[in-house]
């Protein structure tokens, strides 16, 4: 049942790193390496919708990193172009229906802390004409518009330039992401926010007290605004306690989603990093003090095993019709009625 439920449900994936794999090879790579890497494991998932992250590696920042946020997105049109009777790179709700009637993968671009962009704001019109159509403005630490989770202590709302930033981006028909936000930042977005807002890969801290995720209060002000909060399938983001690490955790948190927010406002942002890390030197991101990137669950390394997670949600007895809307079709809609 939850094999024939899978395939004909609409999966949408909010955040995997693929796009660092592909643009860490030559150029004239990146098509095939897509199609022979990345492409069967979308497609024995099921994976109908992908978000691909642009995330700039630590040795391109700060002065590299607008050069290597243009170099990934050029590596995301490249691949799509190369696929074409496989993926199509969406600008809109009308590219996402045309992609999946013709049973395709639509891949959406999506910036990750922007640090490519710093401070100067007049440069987001510049990547949604090259196809950016979702960003966040923190990772873990501080940039000019706000600052990450890991710097909650500092209590700090967004910056000028990052209040710039938010309303800039709901002018262009930019989904605003607030994974990775600090606590004081989602709280002044959340205020200031007139479209809906996304949290891309975030679990709920109801669950897991870990600074990256959200709480009830946020997960209910993401919701306010029409939005969706997509759960992570890292394991220190959904339990302190490796032995309990399994699909039925990650259910465990998109049913307190559902709880806390509604049906309408929870999808999945798996953020799979395992293959990413073993193929990008040197290793991706900042000092994640005790999180193992690396460590994962058996089945659930990449996007072949998606369909482990519908398993998951058939066995805790979710209706069909909730199932649907929790493995995409929340962010279908998300997308085509607010992106672009």
């Amino acid at each position: 049942m939850s094999h024939d439920l899978h395939h004909r449900a609409v999966v949408a994936d909010a955040h995997n790193d693929l796009l660092m794999a592909v643009a860490a090879r030559p150029p004239r790579s990146w098509g095939s390496f897509f199609r022979e890497r990345w492409l069967p494991q979308l497609r024995e998932g099921g994976i109908d919708i992908q978000v691909l992250p642009v995330f700039i590696d630590d040795q391109y920042r700060p002065e590299g990193a607008l050069r290597q946020t243009l170099r990934m997105i050029e590596c995301a049109h490249v691949l799509a172009e190369a696929n074409a009777d496989q993926v199509a790179l969406c600008l809109n709700g009308d590219d996402i229906d045309a992609t999946l009637a013709e049973s395709k993968v639509a891949l959406v671009l999506a910036l990750e802390s922007a640090p490519g962009i710093d401070a100067s704001v007049e440069l987001f019109p510049t990547l949604f004409r090259l196809g950016v159509r979702m960003a966040s403005i923190a990772h873990w630490g501080r940039t000019p518009l706000a600052d990450g989770s890991r710097e909650d202590a500092t209590g700090s709302r967004l910056t000028v330039p990052g209040v710039e930033a938010l309303r800039e981006m709901e002018r262009l028909g930019m989904l605003f992401d607030v994974s990775h936000l600090g606590a004081s930042g989602v709280a002044h977005v959340l205020e200031l926010a007139t479209r809906p807002l996304i949290a891309t890969h975030s679990c709920a801290r109801a669950l897991r007290d870990h600074h990256r995720n959200l709480t009830d209060d946020q997960i209910r002000g993401v919701a306010a605004t029409g939005g969706v909060v997509c759960v992570n399938f890292v394991p220190d983001f959904l339990t302190d306690d490796r032995a309990k690490v399994s699909t039925d955790r990650i259910v465990d948190h998109i049913e307190h989603i559902v709880s806390v927010a509604g049906i309408d406002h929870v999808g999945l942002g798996s953020d799979f990093v395992r293959e990413v890390m073993h193929d990008v030197t040197p290793p991706c991101c900042e000092n994640l003090d005790d999180e193992d990137p690396m460590f994962d669950f058996p089945g659930l390394e990449g996007p072949a095993g998606m369909p482990l997670v519908t398993e998951a949600l058939v066995r805790r007895g979710l209706p069909e019709t909730d199932i649907l809307k929790i493995l995409g079709g929340n962010m279908r809609h998300l997308m085509t009625e607010h992106m672009g």
